[in-house]
């Protein structure tokens, strides 16, 4: 589970060029554009990441005028995502910032409390989610299933030690496509089908989720799949095209790029090859490709990798990239699984994200 809100220590601090009034601070791998002297190398303070959703509160006002978002509010006319203050990344004086910080006076006992303890839940911060598009999901038959593992790679700017536990190590590089994400299963005879968070009922022929699983027959597909490996498996990826998140591939219809294939049985993903080898006869293709690489990169060298354009679509910025070790490897950090993303800051701006 993400840490939206963390206390933290600022372990650097440099000037900006051309900037009198503001300047950058270190938190972690990540980089903050402050007030010039409000802080020094040293300083604890309480840090919010990107896609912070801050409550309407009065300390936070100070940012209604450029990061309000109202309520949204589902099919069923409840409250989804509560209105509030979305942090993103921003572009100050040619310098990318991502996240913000405040002092610790904010939360009780803040000067007591231990390094990187989180403090989501005492600010009232939630994560924003982009809001889905209206009929594209169709009904809803149940919360995301608890036997399928979900996806969501933690930011290689949390990762440093994390990148020096696995340097020398060989990883496979792909594309982060910006679309939504889909799973399907076969689990003990039965087929569903998922978004991110919620379980879609697969005989809602109005849902893109459930026209893409019946285009590939995949009902049909992982069945026959499920009976010659052995065990129940899930497919997860990002489905792209006309609809979703304005279809900036440009592509003429919806189609599906796989990044996951899960054993079901023991919870664990295939290796990158073995992905290849399962979804190759599901009539699939993966994520794009972009190199093999031996780790020995800082944070700040794998963001510069994360720069750069789409595969997809050469007029297109990349939203970033994907790292994951060649044979699957386990890494407590990163929710069992080691497997991070760096995501291009200039696609984040370009695209308010």
């Amino acid at each position: 589970m993400r840490k939206l809100a963390t206390i933290q220590t600022i372990t650097a601090i440099e000037p900006i060029r051309n900037a009198d009034s503001i300047e950058l601070v270190r938190i972690l791998g990540w980089a903050v554009v402050v007030k010039r002297g409000e802080y020094r190398v040293g300083d604890t303070v309480i840090y919010c990441e990107v896609d912070s959703l801050l409550p309407e509160r009065p300390e936070f006002e100070f940012l209604r005028n450029s990061c309000f978002k109202p309520a949204q509010i589902d099919a069923a006319g409840n409250i989804a995502v509560p209105a509030g203050f979305r942090i993103r990344t921003v572009k100050l004086r040619g310098q990318y910032s991502q996240g913000i910080c405040f002092p610790l006076s904010m939360v009780r006992g803040g000067d007591s409390i231990p390094i990187g303890t989180e403090v989501t839940a005492e600010l009232g911060i939630v994560k924003w989610e982009p809001p889905i598009p209206a009929g594209m999901v169709g009904k809803i038959k149940g919360p995301f299933p608890d036997f399928v593992p979900k996806t969501d790679e933690t930011r290689v700017q949390l990762l440093a030690d994390v990148l020096e536990r696995h340097r020398g190590k060989e990883f496979v590089v792909t594309e982060k496509l910006d679309g939504s994400s889909f799973t399907a299963f076969h689990y003990q005879s039965g087929f569903g089908i998922c978004s991110r968070n919620q379980w879609i009922d697969e005989t809602d022929s109005s849902s893109k989720y459930v026209t893409i699983a019946s285009s590939f027959q995949l009902r049909e597909k992982l069945a026959e799949t499920t009976a010659r490996l052995g065990f129940d498996l899930a497919i997860q990826g990002e489905m792209i095209g006309p609809g979703i998140q304005g279809n900036k591939y440009k592509l003429g219809f919806v189609t599906l790029r796989v990044f996951n294939v899960i054993n079901l049985a023991t919870r664990k993903l295939l290796d990158f090859e073995q992905m290849q080898e399962v979804i190759r006869p599901l009539g699939l293709a993966p994520v794009p490709f972009l190199e093999s690489l031996t780790l020995n990169h800082t944070v700040d060298e794998l963001m510069e990798l994360a720069e750069g354009k789409s595969v997809l679509n050469e007029s297109t910025l990349r939203e970033g990239i994907v790292l994951r070790p060649t044979v699957e490897t386990y890494e407590e950090e990163t929710s069992g699984r080691l497997s991070f993303k760096a995501i291009n800051p200039a696609f984040l701006v370009k695209y308010e994200e």
